[in-house]
């Protein structure tokens, strides 16, 4: 059985190492390639876009793709859609591999937004420092702000336009829970900006800003394509694939 793997995620990369070890099965993670130096899977690597959901169609068919498991970022709407697309067109089942959203908790000051859009909106009411973790394509939504001061943190440097006044921080995660805490007070941030991306690798950031009763501005992450089978972890999609397997089987 050939599975492609849509990942870029850490629970891509952890499904492509849990696969792997089964003999009976071949193994592709591709990856989107805008990240200079990703962290690789196992198993087969293939890097660059498809060309739209009629490329990644022609590509399940010419590879002979037996099972596709979307585990992009909850963030890659775009992707996510050619892929409940071209699954369709071709049969090729498909699996949405989904983390859970993040959840407030008692002492949270959260303003969920549904886009980056009203997230920039939303901000000169809440503070006038903002630590922005929502990726450095994210962070031109922010430009227009010339009131407000900026740490935005990024794996790699951001896309321009930049807010006027800004500081970048170029880190990958996971983050302690430590390092958040002082990041926050020696920068003096008053508001967050981030993502529902259901991270437990950045989630400290979120008990960080309650601890010190900061407002946090949350984007909602995009619903999923409709009549997508979806699982919250690994397990749910190794026992996906089993049923897959005991299916041709049988």
């Amino acid at each position: 059985m050939h599975v492609l793997i849509l990942g870029g995620t850490s629970e891509g990369r952890r499904l492509a190492e849990a696969l792997v070890a089964d003999p009976a099965l071949r193994v592709t993670s591709s990856l989107a390639g805008r990240v200079a130096q990703p962290r690789l899977p196992a198993g087969e690597v293939r890097v660059g876009g498809f060309g739209g959901a009629a490329g990644l169609a022609g590509w399940l068919r010419g590879h002979r793709v037996d099972a596709l498991i979307d585990a992009t970022h909850p963030f890659a709407e775009t992707m996510s859609r050619n892929a409940a697309v071209a699954a369709a067109e071709t049969g090729v089942p498909l699996l949405a591999l989904r983390r859970p959203s993040w959840l407030p908790e008692d002492g949270d000051r959260w303003h969920p937004v549904p886009s980056l859009a009203a997230a920039a909106d939303a901000l000169p009411g809440l503070g006038a420092r903002v630590f922005l973790t929502t990726g450095r394509q994210g962070i031109a939504a922010f430009a227009h702000l010339d009131a407000l001061w900026f740490l935005a943190r990024s794996v790699e440097p951001p896309v321009a336009p930049m807010p006027a006044s800004a500081e970048v921080l170029l880190e990958r995660g996971p983050f302690a829970l430590d390092g958040e805490r002082e990041l926050l007070r020696a920068h003096r941030i008053d508001v967050l900006v981030t993502k529902d991306s259901g991270s437990a690798a950045t989630a400290p950031k979120l008990t960080a800003a309650r601890e010190l009763g900061l407002p946090v501005v949350v984007v909602q992450r995009p619903a999923a394509p409709q009549g997508v089978r979806t699982a919250p972890d690994l397990a749910g999609a190794v026992n996906w694939l089993q049923e897959l397997r005991s299916q041709a089987s049988g």
